[in-house]
């Protein structure tokens, strides 16, 4: 999946013009960072994944939906596409078929223990539903705290940074359902 996500992130950046430098100034991360995984050198975090995919204009779940998923309407859960951060072990799994569709469902597996921060430019694109199906999340939204139990469903706000935590022994389960909006 790195090598596929390398290579989509190569695609985005060539196919609008920008060179390495052009990427990492709209991102504010390190163009060497960039360089490193767009060579395969380096497995990128969820963080940088959604600086990268807002200075795309795109959201993240669209980003890796491009490197992965196949066309059709039935997407069997061993064909849906998953990546690992790196650095948390927060596990992602691209639950919907790629389609015309304005939405997307994605399922989440947080950690015990872990936080995963998301700037706010990798929701200028889109609205969400977090939807947690099992254990604990505290969903840090700006100045706001949300602390979600098995069942409970937020409507994010507008774009802020944000911080998915999981600060029980367990790991938490959630959806997350994303719709476009451009």
């Amino acid at each position: 999946m790195d090598k596929r996500i390398a290579a989509r992130i190569r695609t985005e950046r060539e196919s609008r013009g920008w060179s390495l430098s052009d990427l990492a100034e709209k991102a504010s991360v390190s163009r060497a960072m960039i360089h490193k995984i767009e060579r395969g050198e380096s497995s990128p975090t969820a963080n940088f994944l959604g600086k990268l995919s807002g200075a795309f204009g795109l959201s993240m779940s669209t980003l890796l939906a491009r490197a992965e998923i196949k066309h059709g309407r039935l997407l069997r859960m061993q064909d849906q596409p998953t990546w690992q951060d790196p650095e948390t072990g927060y596990l992602r799994r691209h639950v919907s078929p790629s389609s015309d569709l304005r939405f997307d469902i994605v399922h989440v597996i947080l950690p015990p223990g872990k936080e995963v921060p998301m700037p706010a430019s990798a929701y200028a694109f889109l609205r969400q539903l977090v939807w947690v199906l099992s254990g604990e999340l505290v969903f840090v939204e700006g100045d706001v705290t949300h602390e979600m139990k098995e069942g409970d469903c937020l409507e994010l706000g507008p774009p802020t940074d944000c911080i998915f935590r999981n600060a029980t022994k367990k790991p938490c389960s959630y959806a997350v359902t994303v719709l476009k909006v451009t």
